[in-house]
Protein backbone atom coordinates (compact mmCIF):
# COMPACT_ATOMS: atom_id res chain seq x y z
CA UNK A 1 0.00 0.00 0.00
CA UNK A 2 1.54 3.31 -1.26
CA UNK A 3 1.79 5.53 1.97
CA UNK A 4 3.66 8.38 3.49
CA UNK A 5 3.54 9.77 6.87
CA UNK A 6 3.77 13.79 6.74
CA UNK A 7 4.28 16.78 9.44
CA UNK A 8 5.82 14.19 12.08
CA UNK A 9 7.00 13.47 14.72
CA UNK A 10 4.45 15.96 16.37
CA UNK A 11 1.32 16.27 14.01
CA UNK A 12 1.66 13.55 12.18
CA UNK A 13 -0.80 12.85 9.53
CA UNK A 14 -0.65 8.89 7.13
CA UNK A 15 -1.77 10.33 3.18
CA UNK A 16 -2.14 6.51 1.35
CA UNK A 17 -2.49 6.36 -2.31
CA UNK A 18 -4.97 4.16 -2.81
CA UNK A 19 -5.23 1.90 -6.64
CA UNK A 20 -8.63 -0.40 -6.84
CA UNK A 21 -7.61 -1.04 -3.10
CA UNK A 22 -9.37 -0.73 0.27
CA UNK A 23 -8.42 0.26 3.99
CA UNK A 24 -9.88 0.39 7.26
CA UNK A 25 -9.65 2.81 9.42
CA UNK A 26 -10.93 4.29 12.74
CA UNK A 27 -14.07 6.13 13.10
CA UNK A 28 -13.25 10.22 13.09
CA UNK A 29 -9.75 10.01 11.49
CA UNK A 30 -10.51 11.08 8.10
CA UNK A 31 -9.25 14.21 7.22
CA UNK A 32 -9.36 14.35 3.55
CA UNK A 33 -9.87 12.10 0.41
CA UNK A 34 -10.62 12.41 -3.26
CA UNK A 35 -12.10 9.59 -5.26
CA UNK A 36 -12.41 7.31 -2.28
CA UNK A 37 -15.93 5.90 -1.08
CA UNK A 38 -16.77 5.27 2.42
CA UNK A 39 -18.55 2.80 4.25
CA UNK A 40 -19.36 2.55 8.38
CA UNK A 41 -19.68 -0.99 9.75
CA UNK A 42 -19.37 -3.31 12.60
CA UNK A 43 -15.90 -5.03 11.93
CA UNK A 44 -16.50 -8.28 13.04
CA UNK A 45 -20.17 -7.64 13.06
CA UNK A 46 -22.50 -6.65 16.57
CA UNK A 47 -20.10 -8.70 18.69
CA UNK A 48 -16.95 -7.97 17.88
CA UNK A 49 -18.10 -3.69 17.90
CA UNK A 50 -18.80 -4.58 21.40
CA UNK A 51 -15.45 -6.28 22.31
CA UNK A 52 -13.29 -3.59 20.61
CA UNK A 53 -15.53 -0.55 22.11
CA UNK A 54 -16.09 -1.80 25.63
CA UNK A 55 -12.72 -3.96 25.78
CA UNK A 56 -10.43 -2.64 24.07
CA UNK A 57 -10.80 1.09 24.03
CA UNK A 58 -11.89 1.62 20.43
CA UNK A 59 -14.76 2.84 18.46
CA UNK A 60 -17.70 0.10 17.84
CA UNK A 61 -17.37 0.52 14.01
CA UNK A 62 -14.82 0.80 11.70
CA UNK A 63 -14.43 2.88 8.54
CA UNK A 64 -14.19 1.01 5.53
CA UNK A 65 -12.69 3.27 2.54
CA UNK A 66 -12.28 2.44 -1.08
CA UNK A 67 -11.48 3.55 -4.52
CA UNK A 68 -12.29 2.42 -7.79
CA UNK A 69 -9.08 3.64 -9.84
CA UNK A 70 -6.68 6.23 -8.20
CA UNK A 71 -7.82 7.82 -5.06
CA UNK A 72 -6.11 9.87 -2.21
CA UNK A 73 -7.07 9.43 1.56
CA UNK A 74 -5.71 11.01 4.56
CA UNK A 75 -5.70 9.80 7.76
CA UNK A 76 -4.79 11.51 11.66
CA UNK A 77 -5.20 10.18 15.10
CA UNK A 78 -7.18 12.01 17.95
CA UNK A 79 -4.31 13.24 20.00
CA UNK A 80 -0.79 14.96 18.60
CA UNK A 81 1.83 12.57 18.05
CA UNK A 82 3.49 10.42 15.52
CA UNK A 83 2.30 7.46 13.13
CA UNK A 84 4.09 3.85 12.19
CA UNK A 85 4.06 1.47 9.42
CA UNK A 86 4.09 -2.26 10.89
CA UNK A 87 4.31 -4.55 7.51
CA UNK A 88 2.46 -7.29 9.64
CA UNK A 89 2.61 -10.82 9.43
CA UNK A 90 1.60 -12.49 12.06
CA UNK A 91 0.51 -10.96 15.33
CA UNK A 92 1.09 -8.30 17.92
CA UNK A 93 -0.72 -6.59 20.99
CA UNK A 94 -1.31 -3.03 20.81
CA UNK A 95 -2.30 -0.55 23.21
CA UNK A 96 -5.88 0.25 23.46
CA UNK A 97 -5.89 3.35 21.36
CA UNK A 98 -2.96 2.92 19.11
CA UNK A 99 -5.27 1.18 15.81
CA UNK A 100 -5.31 3.83 12.93
CA UNK A 101 -5.44 2.18 9.91
CA UNK A 102 -5.00 -1.17 8.00
CA UNK A 103 -5.34 -3.90 5.56
CA UNK A 104 -8.87 -5.11 5.66
CA UNK A 105 -7.81 -8.71 6.22
CA UNK A 106 -6.01 -7.80 9.27
CA UNK A 107 -8.19 -9.02 12.41
CA UNK A 108 -8.84 -6.79 15.39
CA UNK A 109 -9.78 -8.79 18.15
CA UNK A 110 -8.99 -7.94 22.12
CA UNK A 111 -6.74 -9.74 24.49
CA UNK A 112 -7.27 -9.94 28.16
CA UNK A 113 -4.28 -7.87 30.03
CA UNK A 114 -4.12 -9.57 32.99
CA UNK A 115 -5.85 -8.88 36.41
CA UNK A 116 -3.04 -6.31 37.35
CA UNK A 117 -3.40 -3.94 34.02
CA UNK A 118 -6.87 -3.22 35.60
CA UNK A 119 -4.60 -1.20 38.17
CA UNK A 120 -2.29 0.33 35.97
CA UNK A 121 -5.34 2.57 34.76
CA UNK A 122 -4.07 2.20 30.89
CA UNK A 123 -6.77 -0.11 29.90
CA UNK A 124 -8.04 -3.67 30.83
CA UNK A 125 -7.50 -4.99 27.68
CA UNK A 126 -5.36 -4.99 24.76
CA UNK A 127 -6.05 -5.09 20.97
CA UNK A 128 -5.13 -8.01 19.06
CA UNK A 129 -3.48 -7.30 15.43
CA UNK A 130 -3.56 -10.38 13.71
CA UNK A 131 -2.83 -11.09 9.68
CA UNK A 132 -0.48 -10.20 6.50
CA UNK A 133 -0.40 -6.99 5.42
CA UNK A 134 -0.44 -2.98 6.37
CA UNK A 135 -0.96 -2.01 9.78
CA UNK A 136 -0.39 2.02 11.26
CA UNK A 137 -0.82 2.47 14.64
CA UNK A 138 -0.35 6.22 16.21
CA UNK A 139 1.30 7.54 19.14
CA UNK A 140 0.98 10.10 21.85
CA UNK A 141 4.33 11.61 21.71
CA UNK A 142 6.91 10.02 19.52
CA UNK A 143 7.90 6.75 18.91
CA UNK A 144 10.68 4.77 19.00
CA UNK A 145 11.33 1.07 18.62
CA UNK A 146 13.19 -0.74 20.99
CA UNK A 147 14.66 -4.96 20.08
CA UNK A 148 15.20 -7.48 22.75
CA UNK A 149 17.29 -10.76 22.40
CA UNK A 150 16.49 -12.69 24.72
CA UNK A 151 16.60 -9.68 27.51
CA UNK A 152 14.05 -7.89 29.73
CA UNK A 153 12.73 -4.13 29.31
CA UNK A 154 10.48 -2.63 31.98
CA UNK A 155 8.01 0.22 30.67
CA UNK A 156 5.60 1.98 32.10
CA UNK A 157 2.59 1.14 30.96
CA UNK A 158 1.08 4.52 29.92
CA UNK A 159 3.91 4.41 27.26
CA UNK A 160 3.54 1.57 25.91
CA UNK A 161 2.35 1.19 22.27
CA UNK A 162 3.00 -1.97 20.68
CA UNK A 163 4.13 -5.70 21.48
CA UNK A 164 5.66 -8.68 19.45
CA UNK A 165 3.75 -12.15 19.91
CA UNK A 166 6.77 -14.13 21.39
CA UNK A 167 7.70 -11.55 24.16
CA UNK A 168 6.59 -12.86 27.70
CA UNK A 169 4.40 -9.80 29.74
CA UNK A 170 3.66 -9.22 32.98
CA UNK A 171 2.77 -5.86 34.75
CA UNK A 172 4.44 -5.24 38.67
CA UNK A 173 4.80 -2.29 40.56
CA UNK A 174 8.36 -0.77 40.28
CA UNK A 175 9.32 -0.47 43.98
CA UNK A 176 7.58 -1.14 47.06
CA UNK A 177 4.03 0.95 47.87
CA UNK A 178 5.99 3.76 49.58
CA UNK A 179 8.08 4.42 46.48
CA UNK A 180 5.47 3.99 44.24
CA UNK A 181 3.65 6.64 46.21
CA UNK A 182 6.67 9.11 45.94
CA UNK A 183 8.09 8.74 42.74
CA UNK A 184 5.15 9.35 40.80
CA UNK A 185 5.09 5.88 39.29
CA UNK A 186 2.91 3.27 39.66
CA UNK A 187 2.47 0.07 37.57
CA UNK A 188 5.03 -0.90 34.39
CA UNK A 189 5.25 -3.82 32.38
CA UNK A 190 7.98 -6.36 32.15
CA UNK A 191 8.42 -7.80 28.85
CA UNK A 192 11.08 -11.07 28.23
CA UNK A 193 12.77 -12.73 25.56
CA UNK A 194 13.13 -11.48 21.85
CA UNK A 195 10.88 -9.48 19.82
CA UNK A 196 10.17 -5.62 19.15
CA UNK A 197 8.52 -3.09 21.59
CA UNK A 198 6.77 0.23 20.10
CA UNK A 199 7.10 2.79 23.27
CA UNK A 200 5.78 6.68 22.85
CA UNK A 201 7.29 9.21 24.52
CA UNK A 202 4.49 11.00 26.50
CA UNK A 203 2.04 9.09 28.78
CA UNK A 204 -1.71 10.36 28.13
CA UNK A 205 -2.41 9.46 31.76
CA UNK A 206 0.35 11.87 33.02
CA UNK A 207 -0.57 14.78 30.92
CA UNK A 208 -4.13 15.30 31.44
CA UNK A 209 -2.90 14.45 35.23
CA UNK A 210 -0.61 17.22 34.59
CA UNK A 211 -3.25 19.86 33.01
CA UNK A 212 -5.90 18.81 35.58
CA UNK A 213 -3.42 20.25 38.19
CA UNK A 214 -3.35 23.66 36.71
CA UNK A 215 -7.00 24.02 36.94
CA UNK A 216 -7.97 26.35 39.56
CA UNK A 217 -9.88 25.01 42.58
CA UNK A 218 -12.96 26.25 44.03
CA UNK A 219 -13.06 27.14 47.67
Amino acid sequence: MKHRIISRPSYSLLELQLENEEVIAETGAMVYMKNVELRTEMKGGLFGGLKRAFLGGESFFVNRFYSKGKGLLGLAPAYSGDIIHIPLSGRIYAQSGAFLASHPEIEIDTKWGGAKTFFAGEGLFLLKLEGIGDLFLSSFGGVEKIELNNESLIVDTGHIVAFDEGLNFSVKRVGGLKSTILSGEGLVAEFKGSGSVWIQTRSIASYVGWLASLIPKRD
